[in-house]
């Protein structure tokens, strides 16, 4: 770049919980180039409350967000159509040179669509991870950003391969492995100083840790019931921390729930925590029992075994190269793997390939090449 022209602008867009884990060591990456590269933090507040955003931002050393929509929690057709208005708005008057999105939820699409409309080059990060299950929004907002997008970082081979079987360009896929990886690899020193075991009275591997939040399991009482009735079973031999998320809660307070969230005795239903606090009560659990694709990364790198509360999903190297195991959400299905597990018959695993805490490094050096040809490393 020659002396005096202006700074290419990258944009880094989060709105979600799961964002933030993904975008802390790509900022970190793209800031170690701040001499050639101005690198922006758009927020579209797709998450709002303090628990799902500020304290996360936080615990991973993100700075404050440069622009913040405010967007809040809206339908689906609603937020996505309410990002998209304003992250046009952002871009029109800033022209960043390229916009980064992150993850599968409705900001990564409705800013990809934004920012293509008006010219603007757009990266995925986490590209190409493929439940199959249409009904699945994420499903959906992955599809469209991966076919929409310039730049496809993959966290797998196995992404790879989705993308090229659906006509991508091999020249736009880069398999760079898995952020969220990044994140717990930069804060395992902070991880290990929590103390949330001695603020819940837990003992190491003497407890088990749950988390719901996908509509298909918890937006219902008919599918949600049979995974409560799971935990009532499991908690006669382990105590379970579930920390709720808040759409969770509203669900646990429904009246067809009351009595069986009543026999819940032993299962422990805490606020959401932050980052560090969490991956610490993880780390250390016997068992772990989730709706969520990142815990799957989480637990397969920590070698704890995971009961996956889904019939599908989008990172199925979890389950053959991790501790994953997909049991949907059949009550028996569910207490006769966590009988097994916690019977010291849990599964082990490895650490998929590239799931080594430099993913975001490869990414900033993509990014690099592509926005400032011809200026070397």
């Amino acid at each position: 770049m020659s002396m005096g022209a202006p700074q290419p602008r990258i944009d880094l867009i989060v709105g979600a919980r799961p964002n933030f884990v993904k975008v802390a060591p790509v900022y970190r990456a793209l800031r170690g180039h701040r001499d050639r590269l101005d690198v922006h933090l758009v927020h579209t507040g797709q998450h709002y409350d303090a628990n799902m955003s500020d304290v996360f931002f936080a615990d991973l050393a993100i700075p404050a967000p440069d622009a913040f929509l405010g967007v809040g929690s809206l339908s689906h057709g609603a937020q996505t159509g309410a990002i998209m208005t304003q992250y046009e708005q952002l871009a029109m008057q800033s022209r960043p040179d390229l916009t980064v999105v992150f993850g599968d939820v409705n900001s990564t699409m409705a800013c990809t669509l934004a920012a293509s409309k008006l010219g603007i080059p757009v990266a995925h990060v986490e590209a190409g991870l493929r439940s199959f299950d249409r009904t699945m929004p994420e499903e959906i907002n992955r599809v469209v950003t991966d076919h929409v997008a310039d730049l496809l970082f993959t966290p797998s081979a196995d992404a790879d391969e989705h993308l090229r079987r659906e006509g991508i360009p091999a020249d736009r896929i880069h398999f760079v492995g898995n952020v969220m990886i990044d994140s717990l690899v930069a804060s395992r020193a902070k991880i290990e100083a929590s103390n949330i075991l001695g603020a819940l009275a837990l003992e190491p591997k003497r407890y088990a840790v749950a988390t719901l939040h996908r509509p298909s399991n918890v937006d219902r009482d008919e599918t949600l019931a049979p995974i409560l009735s799971a935990l009532e079973s499991i908690q006669a031999r382990v105590p379970i921390v579930f920390p709720a998320h808040p759409r969770t809660q509203r669900r646990l307070a429904a009246e067809g729930l009351r009595a069986l969230r009543a026999r819940l005795t032993n299962v422990r239903i805490i606020e959401p925590l932050a980052y560090c606090d969490f991956v610490r009560l993880v780390s250390q659990a016997t068992l772990v029992l989730t709706d969520s694709g990142g815990i799957q990364e989480e637990t397969t790198y920590l070698d704890v075994p995971c009961v996956t509360l889904r019939k599908n999903t989008e990172r199925p190297i979890t389950i053959s190269h991790g501790t994953s195991v997909l049991v949907g959400n059949d009550t028996a299905t569910i207490v006769r793997e966590a009988e097994r597990i916690l019977g010291g018959g849990g599964k082990r695993g490895t650490v998929p390939p590239l799931w080594d805490g430099h993913a975001g490094e490869r990414i900033a050096a993509v990014i690099q090449r592509r926005i400032t040809p011809g200026v070397t490393q």
